[in-house]
């Protein structure tokens, strides 16, 4: 288990040098930084975060402080993906509410600067985990972990979108169909091989949508590593990676996020098979309840549906990679081996379905 953590810190945590094929031209970013970043000041190195697979992503530092700069990687791209736009607008609106974000500096349009388009937001210090067991903790620490992840994502479902500017930052209702159709949408333009899970998912799940339509503000991929816990305390300070936020079921949001209770613990997120009850950390129930607690429910119905809509939709995301490796577009090495992810998780939101109905 440590062997397998310490192996998921580093290579996905800290800075590498700019890869070759997302190098920008840093005399022209810095004139950029200097025109609208109040009290920037160089001179700047430039240096790229190892994790994250979609939107290039840098570190950008000062003799002052650091920067993160996000970028729409370069070439050919799905319509409507890696819209740093949007990533923008959400962490502007939400850092007026004392939600934790980093500040959102300036957004930048011209792609003339450094080739496409990007946006400039504070560096936040603290820990970026990758392994749900949380080593090194104790279970009491490891508990107040958990629970101060699921505070923070009933938070935000409890933000009232529309008062801090964001009622048009996405389609109030319907939200699991038109999911399921841009996924699917995605899929078919990703695909590389047929997969009769994902055939089978593709005609079940926008049959048997869910009656629940509750909108709320969702993040789209709530998970351990896309946040940052303080550096001492069992406290989210920000959370990272809005690429796929959007006016949602809160219910997306959080079953998503109850994906780790039945994915292995291997040294990632998943946490299945640990011995929960004496490492600290809540069981499904426990997460479940406190939820509803926060958000005000009486409970949750069958999941089984959401399950398989979850899985469905990442086995959907991940065939984004494959495709944008096929592209030349992807931007992490470790996006091939994303590609022999896509078939175990479509074949497990298949088995999801059944119990949810799937004849």
């Amino acid at each position: 288990m440590a062997e397998a953590a310490l192996s998921a810190q580093d290579t996905f945590s800290g800075t590498k040098p700019v890869d070759e094929r997302y190098r920008l031209d840093e005399g022209r970013l810095e004139a950029w930084l200097k025109e609208n970043v109040a009290d920037y000041a160089g001179p700047l190195e430039v240096r790229q975060f190892k994790g994250g697979q979609s939107n290039p992503t840098y570190q950008l530092v000062t003799p002052a402080r650091k920067y993160v700069l996000r970028r729409k990687p370069p070439g050919v791209l799905l319509p409507s993906a890696h819209a740093v736009d949007r990533e923008f607008k959400v962490i502007s609106a939400l850092g007026t509410t004392g939600f934790p974000v980093a500040h959102a500096y300036a957004l930048c349009t011209d792609e003339s600067v450094i080739g496409t388009m990007f946006y400039v937001m504070s560096m936040v210090e603290g820990r970026i985990l990758w392994d749900g067991s949380l080593p090194g903790m104790s279970p009491e620490e490891r508990r107040a972990t958990y629970r101060a992840e699921i505070k923070t994502l009933a938070d935000l479902h409890n933000t009232d979108y529309a008062a801090i500017g964001l009622a048009d930052f996405g389609k109030p209702g319907n939200y699991f169909a038109r999911q399921i159709g841009r996924w699917t949408k995605q899929y078919r333009a990703s695909e590389t091989m047929v997969i009769p899970a994902m055939e089978q998912l593709m005609e079940f799940l926008p049959a048997t949508v869910p009656d629940d339509d509750t909108t709320s503000i969702v993040h789209g991929d709530y998970r351990l590593d896309n946040m940052a816990l303080h550096p001492t305390e069992p406290k989210v300070v920000a959370v990272l990676d809005w690429e796929l936020s959007t006016l949602g079921n809160p219910l997306a949001d959080f079953t998503y996020f109850l994906m780790n209770w039945f994915a292995k613990g291997d040294g990632r997120s998943g946490i299945a098979g640990l011995d929960l009850k004496a490492m600290g950390i809540p069981t499904l129930d426990e997460a479940v309840e406190q939820y509803c607690e926060l958000t005000g429910r009486s409970g949750l119905p069958a999941l089984d549906w959401y399950f398989a809509y979850n899985q469905f939709r990442l086995a959907g995301i991940l065939q984004g990679i494959v495709g944008r490796v096929r592209d030349g577009t992807a931007s992490s090495t470790q996006a091939v081996a994303n590609a022999e992810r896509v078939v175990p998780l479509a074949e497990s939101a298949l088995e999801f379905a059944k119990r949810a109905g799937l004849k």
